[in-house]
């Protein structure tokens, strides 16, 4: 298997979300989606990452992008990531990996997803996707936006 890759529709889901509410993807056609896989809530990357995915909340919401972080994290864990950062955007926990593996960014033998971006348009195809070589790199927002411009 490979990562959905641009061009292709972006596969469906559901998942729990910190909103207390299920998320399906597709309820966000018409709208562009921004699904930023990361490894574990609490470590030093992925806390760096959504901080800074916070700072930038209002390029976000400018653009009417919707963002989606998605750990292994149980719903919890991640609402307590989320609070104790001043996080904006709801998490989605795929605690069962199920959309890790639809996406076919879980790491098998760690059993968390490497970080990884889809960056999905308004009819739901995905425009861009990057899997990191290793779960420890992240992009910079500021390449995300050079990708989110790209769109208009």
């Amino acid at each position: 298997m490979t990562p959905p890759q641009p061009g292709q529709p972006a596969p469906d889901f559901t998942l729990a979300s910190t909103s207390g509410e299920k998320v399906t993807l597709s309820q966000y056609r018409g709208r562009p989606v921004l699904l930023a896989f990361f490894p574990l809530a609490f470590t030093s990357t992925c806390t760096a990452e959504l901080c800074e995915m916070r700072d930038d909340w209002d390029r976000f919401t400018g653009q009417d992008i919707v963002v989606h972080p998605i750990s292994v994290d149980s719903v919890d864990t991640l609402r307590e990531f989320k609070s104790k950062h001043g996080m904006h955007a709801e998490m989605l926990s795929d605690f069962k990996r199920e959309v890790s593996r639809l996406y076919d960014v879980l790491i098998e033998e760690r059993f968390f997803s490497n970080r990884a971006y889809f960056l999905i348009d308004r009819e739901g195809i995905i425009r861009w996707t990057h899997v990191e070589t290793h779960p420890g790199q992240r992009r910079q927002d500021s390449e995300i936006f050079a990708e989110i411009a790209k769109l208009s």
